[in-house]
């Protein structure tokens, strides 16, 4: 209303001297009237930049807490060349992992009874807290490997190269064949240490080291 009033009362009604029943309206827009317009469409450019930056923002966040909603197996899969098979916190009893490249293999908490890793690459994997009852490892690659706190009763280390794994914890290796294994700078308990001269025998064939030097058996 305001805006028409403006422009009616710029607006001059003149009449023809010749034909004094024409009349004519002549309505001159003023600097006011185009300021106005120029604001008007500042006003409308601010609004749809305004939304444009939140429909950004919005789209942003959405993302940013899709990233926290992952499905949940992701957050356990096992790391390495294995694959993106979940290993990590899994019953693998009985599975063929033989001669596999597992550098660096996630098998955290999992069941790994009698699984074969005979021959395997096993460079830094992890097997904490892996119950690994009877499993065969022998002949594997177990540079840096974590076997802290895992069971690893009656198991196959045969020939297994060992050198500076972690075997911290309740690591148990009562029943187990080590004739062979390399077991260089990995801390064990006393009464590991102990039981594992008692059984202790042979040579690395990989280090050529004896495996009863490797325990700092007496």
């Amino acid at each position: 209303m305001a805006l028409s009033l403006n422009i009616l009362s710029l607006c001059s009604t003149s009449s023809s001297t010749s034909k004094p029943h024409i009349r004519t309206s002549t309505c001159h827009l003023s600097p006011f009237t185009l300021s106005f317009k120029q604001q008007q469409s500042s006003s409308q450019k601010l609004t749809f930049s305004l939304a444009e930056s939140v429909s950004g923002a919005t789209l942003a966040a959405l993302i940013s807490a899709s990233l926290f909603f992952v499905d949940p197996a992701l957050a356990f899969k096992g790391g390495g060349p294995y694959g993106q098979e979940v290993t990590r916190g899994q019953d693998l009893s009985g599975k063929d992992f033989s001669g596999k490249t597992l550098i660096k293999q996630d098998f955290k908490t999992s069941i790994l009874r009698q699984a074969n890793f005979k021959g395997a690459k096993l460079l830094g994997a992890s097997f904490f807290d892996a119950d690994l009852t009877g499993a065969d490892l022998s002949d594997a690659d177990l540079r840096s490997a974590d076997f802290s706190l895992a069971n690893v009763t009656k198991a196959n280390l045969s020939n297994a190269n060992l050198e500076g794994a972690l075997a911290t914890g309740n690591t148990s290796f009562k029943g187990s064949n080590i004739t062979g294994a390399d077991f260089t700078d990995v801390p064990l308990r006393d009464d590991q240490r102990e039981y594992l001269c008692k059984v202790a025998d042979g040579v690395n064939p990989t280090t050529g080291n004896a495996t009863r030097d490797t325990l700092l058996c007496n």
